[in-house]
């Protein structure tokens, strides 16, 4: 329980930002932008405004006099955490994905686009989280996994949990599966699509259905069906 208290209490204490992009025309002498809280671009016959809403606003409503054309883009509203700096990141990350701040994103990992990784989650080298899957905060994922399109790794913020869920190295997660808090997926194990994963998967393990119950062994998948492209992890 203490984990997501930790992660609760960041959030709860974090400054809230909605940040933007604001775009002014205008007779605005360049040093009126001088040492403010945001940043600021000048441009052919624009200035653009980089930062928080609040601080942006305040200089605006300052100055409205001298501005004769404005054009807003809020990128978020009241955010308590920021998006992933993606330059710290060895791995492919897609447009459209969006990772925050406090992930952990493995060496030639996969990140494609729409999907969402939490704080507190961490994703092993050389897995791929495909499409609209959702990883919760504080999941673990090993090491050359699959992770399917529209699968949900559950978090354990909210309802809280006392264990996150663990996912083994080499295991595959089908489409549209959701594995709930406190979960262990063993190694090598296949979560079939769809299926909803109550208790633990052990090593080597394939589980289907709702609830997820075990079908066979993975050795009896043929390799076209389990194998990880490392070609595909090539940045």
């Amino acid at each position: 329980m203490e984990a997501n208290r930790d992660i609760a209490r960041i959030i709860s204490e974090a400054k809230k930002k909605t940040q933007c992009k604001v775009y002014i025309k205008g007779d605005i002498p360049k040093p009126l932008l001088d040492n403010q809280p945001f940043q600021s671009f000048e441009g052919k016959d624009c200035f653009l405004l980089i930062g928080d809403w609040e601080d942006i606003n305040s200089w605006m409503e300052r100055n409205k006099d001298k501005i004769t054309e404005s054009n807003i883009t809020l990128e978020s509203r009241y955010s308590a955490l920021p998006l992933k700096d993606l330059t710290t990141v060895q791995a492919r990350v897609e447009p459209g994905a969006i990772i925050r701040e406090g992930a952990e994103i493995g060496r030639d990992c996969i990140i494609m686009m729409g999907a969402v990784i939490n704080i507190g989650a961490s994703i092993g080298d050389r897995t791929m989280v495909d499409m609209n899957a959702v990883i919760g905060a504080k999941a673990g994922i090993g090491k050359d996994c699959h992770i399917g399109a529209g699968a949900v790794i559950a978090g354990i913020l909210e309802p809280p949990s006392v264990k996150p869920v663990t996912i083994g190295d080499s295991v595959l997660i089908g489409a549209n599966a959701v594995v709930l808090e406190g979960v262990t997926v063993g190694g090598n194990a296949i979560v079939a699509a769809g299926s909803v994963v109550l208790k633990d998967v052990p090593h080597g393990m394939v589980v289907a259905g709702i609830p997820a119950k075990i079908i066979k062994s993975s050795s009896e998948v043929k390799g076209d069906k389990k194998t990880i492209l490392k070609e595909l992890r090539k940045r």
